[in-house]
């Protein structure tokens, strides 16, 4: 169950290269693995700086529920989240995340701020990093090589 929604997260993540965007696509699944909904980066898009993946994901999962609150939910992501995205994640009382690559320059999971550590945060879901690690990496790598060469 968990290679699926992470393998469509990695075909996001190339929709949004090839649009432009920063790499990183997301998918929401219920505890039943049943995908909710799914999001890539589309901030140059929509000439919006909270456009992330995972903020797009849990907006469209809360309309399609009907909720603010996605319990049971599961996130799965391409790039550890940077800590806006996981303030939202701990907010939407999301029950798992799953990342690809980790970010030490910008995540805020493992790195910066590790938000789900700090005594300010309400909820902190159960976090696995590394999941097709090597993929996630090597988008991000490629893209920010096109875009400087």
């Amino acid at each position: 169950m968990v290679d699926s929604p992470m393998l469509r997260a990695l075909e996001l993540a190339k929709q949004a290269a090839l649009a432009r965007e920063v790499p990183v696509g997301a998918v929401i699944v219920s505890s039943d693995g049943a995908v909710i909904c799914e999001a890539h980066n589309r901030i140059v898009e929509l000439k919006d700086p909270t456009a992330h993946a995972e903020i797009l994901a849990i907006r469209e999962a809360g309309e399609i529920l009907g909720s603010e609150r996605l319990m049971g939910c599961h996130l799965y992501v391409t790039l550890e989240p940077c800590t806006m995205c996981a303030g939202a994640i701990s907010l939407a009382r999301l029950a798992r995340v799953y990342f690809g690559c980790l970010d030490p320059k910008g995540g805020g999971v493992e790195h910066g701020a590790c938000f789900f550590d700090q005594p300010t945060c309400h909820h902190k879901p159960d976090v696995y990093g590394g999941l097709y690690e090597e993929e996630s990496a090597q988008l991000l790598k490629d893209f920010f090589a096109d875009k400087r060469g």
